[in-house]
């Protein structure tokens, strides 16, 4: 009766979890009038002589047409262009930011942590508290300085790219947290294991390329992970930081997206769906070593 119980429990707390997203989803596909229906009804599939007939289910893509803006092509793979600002523009921007900030911080973290984790210098403990505190800073309240600084790099240096100044951003905000999260892991590693590589001939990078490496990767995934998805949800910071619209990214476009369709709410669900489908790609890719890096982690904490 207990597991039950706890079962019930479980797939409750997954039905209220999911329904925002399957609601949002069952918006993206709606008709135009059935999405403008008061009082709304969650699948459009009544008749004049039934409250609900699976057979005559009114659903429609055009709330996708119209954020993809498809035009015919012939030299495209599939016949037809994505012309929409939000594929052609946004969401390339934030694979840029992303995926760059991901791989810098990765790297960074992982070689900050190693230090860290295996050298004893003097300041070494005021240096982790320091890295702790800033963990906890929120990027809000550097804004105002950030801001400045950008203006003035603009003026100062000819060929100034933003782009690269955003994802410079993203790395000294999420750097922090990424080294704490790594050096768990490494601290959990014997070094007589990069020891005895030494004997057999190996320099220490090749030590930690070839043996120390491997063992924290759960740590590195998780870390690369966790980059990702924050700067790919972020957006205050985009929209305030950079000067020019088209070097914004995809949050910047869903915003953009809703003071342009106050009354197409079903081409807004289905902006909003097509966003998030990247970040559900690439967890469903990489779900195993995200939750291994988890369990390993609260188990070696």
């Amino acid at each position: 009766m207990g597991l039950w119980l706890f079962n019930g429990l479980l797939i409750g707390i997954c039905a209220i979890v999911f329904f925002p997203i399957f609601s949002t989803l069952l918006l993206s596909i709606k008709e135009p009038q059935d999405v403008r229906r008061k009082p709304p009804v969650l699948l459009p599939c009544d008749t004049e002589s039934a409250a609900f007939d699976p057979r005559n289910c009114r659903f429609s893509l055009d709330g996708y047409s119209r954020v993809l803006l498809l035009r015919p092509n012939p030299d495209s793979l599939f016949g037809a262009s994505v012309t929409g600002r939000l594929f052609t523009q946004y969401v390339p921007n934030t694979l840029f930011y992303a995926t760059f900030a991901a791989i810098v911080t990765t790297m960074l973290a992982g070689l900050a942590a190693y230090g860290l984790s295996r050298f004893r210098f003097r300041g070494r403990r005021l240096l982790l508290t320091l890295l702790l505190a800033l963990s906890g800073v929120p990027l809000l309240t550097m804004l105002l300085a950030l801001y400045q600084m950008n203006v003035r790099m603009r003026q100062m240096l000819p060929g100034y790219e933003e782009r690269l100044f955003m994802v410079i951003v993203y790395v000294g905000f999420e750097l922090p947290f990424a080294i704490w999260v790594v050096k768990g892991f490494f601290d959990t590693i014997p070094i007589e294991l990069e020891e005895a590589a030494k004997i057999d001939g190996a320099s220490p990078l090749g030590a930690l390329a070839r043996i120390v490496a491997p063992l924290a990767a759960p740590g590195l995934v998780s870390i690369f992970l966790l980059t990702y998805v924050n700067v790919w949800n972020e957006f205050i910071a985009n929209y305030l930081l950079l000067g020019r619209s088209e070097l914004r990214g995809a949050m910047y476009g869903i915003y953009e997206y809703i003071s342009q369709s106050l009354s197409a709410y079903n081409a807004l669900a289905a902006a909003c769906i097509l966003v998030i489908l990247p970040v559900i790609t690439i967890f469903l890719f990489t779900r195993q070593a995200f939750f291994r890096s988890m369990l390993e982690g609260a188990i070696k904490g």
